[in-house]
């Protein structure tokens, strides 16, 4: 019975999911006249595929097998499924029998239709699988394939990242390499400051420092700032260099509960 009601409650939150996952990423490629829902790197590997059926599956089948092993160790999704399968795979099944990106993937409609779909499927069946798993298997998939997945996520995609804004000029090569080591050293992961480095890099190269590149670099700033600080990342470095943190500084962490 609780297997039966897993189930059912998976493919209403799923296709709820789906819908508004689907629809969020069509509504991307209207922007900025139409507020998008959905994140940078979803347009940008939506984009990637170039309306091909085949690339957008096996690109959401890349990531299958790390969120499963997620839900099935850990008994969370990951990110992936509503950033990179779900979308990937409901533009594979639109595009597979109209290749027309105008009607399918850059449609809200049919997207979030499809996106519903296979929302469902996708959150029925790992939720189910994981609920019918042995605690045995689970236990081989947390010591194996979540770790692996760590390496994907840490080590590949960062590098990947680092590849494309390369390739992308010296300009934004470089503002993705300073922008990548901060993000390391403050967040644990490169990936963000890549990506802010191609936003910004890309921006200089196109309309040079004008009003919005300036106010975007100012908002980087003070976004690694506020992140570095409320991580303790100062702490932490005066620590580690051998330098006494001052008793007004860690007050002052103390008073927005950050540190101490």
């Amino acid at each position: 019975m609780d297997f039966v009601e897993i189930l059912i409650k998976s493919l209403v939150i799923g296709g709820l999911i789906g819908f508004a996952v689907g629809a969020g990423a069509a509504r991307m490629f209207r922007a900025p006249q139409t507020q998008g829902m959905g994140a940078f790197r979803t347009l940008g590997e939506l984009n990637a595929c170039e309306g091909d059926p085949i690339a957008h599956f096996s690109f959401g089948l890349g990531f299958l097998f790390n969120s499963w092993a997620s839900i099935v160790g850990a008994g969370a999704f990951t990110q992936d499924v509503a950033h990179r399968i779900i979308p990937n795979w409901a533009a594979a099944s639109l595009l597979a029998r109209n290749r027309n990106i105008e009607e399918t993937l850059h449609s809200p409609a049919r997207m979030a239709m499809a996106g519903a779909v296979v929302g469902a499927l996708v959150v029925g069946i790992m939720n189910s699988t994981a609920v019918a798993i042995p605690q045995a298997l689970q236990l081989i998939a947390t010591k194996v394939l979540v770790p692996a997945a760590n390496w994907l996520i840490n080590l590949v995609m960062p590098i990947v990242f680092w590849m494309a804004a390369l390739d992308a000029g010296r300009r934004t090569g470089v503002w993705a390499t300073v922008l990548g080591g901060l993000s390391h050293l403050v967040m644990g992961n490169a990936v963000p400051g890549i990506v802010l480095g191609i936003l910004i890099g890309q921006g200089l190269e196109d309309s040079g420092w004008n009003h919005i590149t300036r106010i975007l670099v100012v908002a980087v700033i003070a976004l690694f700032v506020l992140s570095g600080f409320f991580r303790e990342f100062d702490l932490k470095m005066m620590t580690q260099f051998y330098i006494e943190v001052p008793e007004s500084w860690k007050a002052f962490h103390a008073l927005f509960k950050a540190g101490v």
